[in-house]
């Protein structure tokens, strides 16, 4: 073998080693994952953590055999796009949208970079994808039918309140989707008006309640938006009582925490099924051919004690039908 011949042999297997080993470290790549929420990170541990238990039920690990960036706003909307920016600049493999606001910024901010809804109210409506079942671009997730979900929680509230008439629901309008659109729906049917009162900020709880009572609203539909509520969840039970007003809450943790009542979706149910699209992403699904999926856990939940502090009672057979009871 000449040295000509042998150079070329020598470059052949420099490149075809090269190439090998680029293949190997692909392969062995730790999965980079972006999470990207909007409430203060302790105040919602629980989203979280069920994100986590979904990605450990799959196989993954965080800080093993998958990173987990983890962002949130603050409440902060003007922030949501500088966080999108962030994690597209770290080439996270999968951004995982907490919600609608959030979503948006990512999709403003990537049109390559796969993300996966964790909840959306919805996703059609809000221009996210094109249908449920052939989303078409990069984003895939969890819808949470909260608008249809409205209604619903009309009809409860006129169950326990038959003489109901006038309901104040309290909403978050920079966070505002598809929801008012129904409740009007419902409300004609059930012959409710329906007084809207905007809440941005925590502190205008005390605010919103007085409008309430001036307005002879006979209820409260609790729709205002996690990040304004969520940190001080015990406030709106407080000011429930003292003005003795029914609230329907959106979540578990609000009657948990001294709420009368919610319907609605599992959301840590929904979390820990984001789990299940970021792992078919990895393994090469594109966000295009996977379908919304819709929720398949709801929760009615009603405390007692807080229906016994603004002298309310439960008929039987709104109880009956219960999923947790609180005493």
């Amino acid at each position: 073998m000449n040295k000509r011949k042998l150079g070329s042999f020598a470059l052949s297997a420099m490149l075809f080693a090269f190439c090998i080993s680029a293949q190997a470290r692909e392969v062995g790549k730790v999965p980079r994952i972006g999470w990207l929420g909007s409430v203060p990170m302790p105040g919602v541990p629980e989203r979280q953590e069920h994100f986590r238990r979904g990605l450990r039920e799959l196989g993954y690990i965080e800080g093993k055999n998958i990173v987990i960036e983890w962002r949130s706003s603050e409440g902060i909307l003007d922030r949501n796009s500088a966080l999108a920016d962030e994690l597209v600049r770290l080439k996270v493999d999968v951004i995982v949208s907490a919600a609608a606001s959030l979503t948006r910024a990512a999709k403003a901010a990537t049109s390559t970079v796969p993300i996966v809804m964790a909840q959306d109210s919805d996703p059609v409506g809000n221009g996210f994808v094109a249908s449920l079942a052939r989303p078409g671009g990069n984003i895939t997730g969890l819808s949470t039918l909260a608008p249809e979900l409205s209604g619903k929680k009309l009809e409860i509230l006129k169950e326990v309140v038959p003489t109901l008439s006038r309901v104040a629901v309290f909403e978050t309008s920079t966070y505002r989707d598809t929801t008012s659109k129904e409740i009007e729906l419902a409300a004609q049917v059930l012959k409710i008006k329906i007084q809207y009162l905007d809440v941005r900020s925590p502190t205008e709880f005390e605010r919103a309640f007085r409008e309430a009572v001036k307005g002879r609203a006979d209820a409260v539909l609790m729709e205002v938006a996690g990040p304004v509520n969520i940190p001080h969840r015990e406030k709106t039970p407080e000011l429930a009582a003292k003005n003795r007003l029914p609230v329907m809450y959106r979540r578990a943790q609000d009657v948990e925490a001294g709420g009368l009542m919610t319907y609605g979706v599992d959301l840590n149910d929904l979390d820990r099924r984001a789990a299940v699209y970021v792992d078919k992403i990895l393994k090469g699904a594109k966000p295009a051919d996977l379908p919304v999926e819709q929720p398949k856990k709801f929760e009615f939940i009603v405390n007692l004690k807080a229906a016994k502090q603004i002298g309310l009672t439960i008929p039987p057979n709104v109880l009956a039908r219960a999923d947790k009871v609180i005493r």
